[in-house]
């Protein structure tokens, strides 16, 4: 990104709201610089719509900006960390059977949310798949093999850091391709290196396996 746009995000971070003048006083540029810039994030959907800052005192009322819900996302989050204690926890309390049996009742919560067309066949229900696991942020896509199989290979695993040090948060991503595809899950292989690749094979000949594969 523009350092400029950069700059104007992390000021609007850690003021909350901030007016054009605002924002060119501290960065030293024109408001007319200002504002492309601006337009630009908010195009981006990084900022939102200026609102209205009232005066105390007398005077016309000044618009401010601040921040869209999706920005948050530009700024580094630390997770890891918390998500290692949480499992620490878990295991501390539960035993790992039980750890993986709460990952599949996670897997099947997330495809409730998901609507498979009545009457679907394999192929229909792979599509729906592949599409919500776009929208995910999985950056998945599917082909369908010389035997007829379909092969769904995810380029961004979601969960990847943390399915590095704790390998049962896999079973939610089995656990949702059962559910959507009707189909049996058995991982037959897992190279833990990046960068971190996995494909899901599904057979329809025989009784819709489904096996997973990461390389």
């Amino acid at each position: 990104m523009q350092a400029t746009r950069e700059r104007i995000l992390k000021i609007l971070k850690e003021r909350g709201e901030a007016t054009v003048k605002e924002l060119s006083e501290t960065l030293g540029l024109t408001t007319v610089t200002i504002r492309h810039h601006l337009d630009t994030l908010r195009r981006e959907d990084l900022v939102a719509a200026p609102s209205v800052r009232h005066r105390k005192a007398p005077g016309r009322p000044q618009h401010v900006y601040a921040l869209t819900n999706e920005a948050s996302d530009f700024f580094p989050k630390r997770y890891e960390r918390l998500i290692d204690l949480m499992f620490e926890e878990l295991y501390a309390r539960l035993s790992r059977d039980e750890v993986e049996s709460m990952m599949e009742n996670i897997g099947k919560r997330i495809a409730d949310g998901v609507t498979i067309p009545r009457g679907a066949d394999l192929e229909e229900r792979v599509v729906v798949t592949v599409n919500f696991m776009d929208t995910r942020g999985y950056m998945a896509h599917w082909e369908e093999t010389e035997d007829g199989d379909y092969l769904i290979h995810v380029a961004n695993c979601p969960y990847e850091g943390v399915s590095r040090r704790h390998g049962e948060v896999c079973k939610i991503d089995q656990t949702l391709l059962r559910e959507l595809l009707g189909a049996s899950s058995e991982e037959i292989r897992r190279v833990p290196a990046p960068p971190r690749r996995c494909a899901y094979l599904v057979k329809p000949a025989q009784a819709q396996s489904l096996r997973m594969i990461c390389h």
